[in-house]
């Protein structure tokens, strides 16, 4: 893979009708790259640039961007349902779908028997081996794990996962590529369910969800506790109300699989789930939101 073939300025983000993707998708275009977002039905895709123009909006009277460089970055990004068309076309793939491992090897199998050869493929999974999912496609070296935080253009981090094949150049690709986005990055060596930040985060909101259940606290205490105590900038209740509640369960339970009941859900995340509450974007999780988002 040589330094000319791993030039970047055509992305397609596949899921892009969700929260992280259309945010995945803002930063590209922020950066200057031009943006596909790609997902199964129109509609998605119409609520996932209507968030993107409201984003771009609030940076503007944020003073954070000007008026016409929100505006470019509008003009970079596109939509489509046709994943194989737009996979032809891209110089790098990054997925934000439904966490379904079968679901994710899927759309690496299809986008790998169009894209070119040099094209990297990344998952912005939170938990699943990058591993299983390059096995799908046949350039195992050039499929990695690019976890991105919530809200993307807010958070700093990518965390960069390692499949057993993912090649250093790979790495390298996905490290510059994170710093023309204006993010930092971490590496996680071992493709290890949950990578490094998931492991630790979920270990924190699992506990907080007992807390809240034992009634040692209230959830907004919770909240407070860790960010006024630990510095954090959003509380772990808050942080998986914004994920989504019933990710989380699906979630936490590949984790429990893998380390134990210490990550199995709670009933109370059980019960909240069941009534359809996920969180932000319903309205409701363990806080009240108002209207869902």
């Amino acid at each position: 893979m040589t330094g000319a073939e791993t030039n970047i300025e055509r992305v397609m983000v596949v899921g892009g009708g969700g929260q992280m993707g259309n945010g995945i998708a803002q930063v590209a275009a922020v950066a200057g790259l031009d943006v596909t977002l790609v997902d199964l039905a129109q509609g998605d895709l119409d609520r996932g640039i209507a968030r993107i123009e409201r984003s771009l909006e609030r940076l503007v009277r944020k003073d954070q961007l000007s008026d016409t460089e929100a505006k470019e970055a509008r003009e970079r990004i596109t939509t489509s349902t046709d994943l194989e068309a737009t996979a032809r076309e891209t110089d790098h793939l990054i997925e934000s779908v439904v966490e379904d491992v079968d679901v994710k090897r899927d759309i690496f199998r299809r986008a790998d028997e169009v894209a070119r050869p040099h094209v990297i493929l990344a998952s912005n999974t939170s938990q699943f081996a990058i591993s299983r999912i390059a096995a799908a496609t046949g350039r195992p070296d050039r499929v990695i794990g690019t976890h991105w935080f919530n809200p993307p253009p807010v958070m700093r981090l990518v965390e960069i996962v390692r499949g057993v094949e993912t090649s250093d150049a790979t790495v390298a690709a996905m490290k510059d590529l994170a710093a023309r986005y204006g993010k930092e990055t971490i590496v996680c060596e071992k493709d290890t369910q949950g990578f490094l930040t998931s492991r630790l985060i979920m270990a924190l909101i699992a506990e907080s969800m007992r807390v809240v259940e034992e009634g040692i606290a209230t959830p907004e205490d919770v909240n407070r506790a860790c960010q006024l105590a630990f510095n954090h900038a959003m509380g772990p209740l808050q942080t998986v109300d914004l994920g989504g509640l019933d990710t989380y369960v699906k979630a936490s339970e590949a984790m429990a699989s893998h380390y134990g009941d210490r990550f199995l859900p709670t009933q109370g995340l059980r019960a909240l789930v069941n009534a359809g509450h996920y969180g932000y974007k319903t309205g409701r999780g363990f806080s009240e939101y108002g209207a869902a988002q």
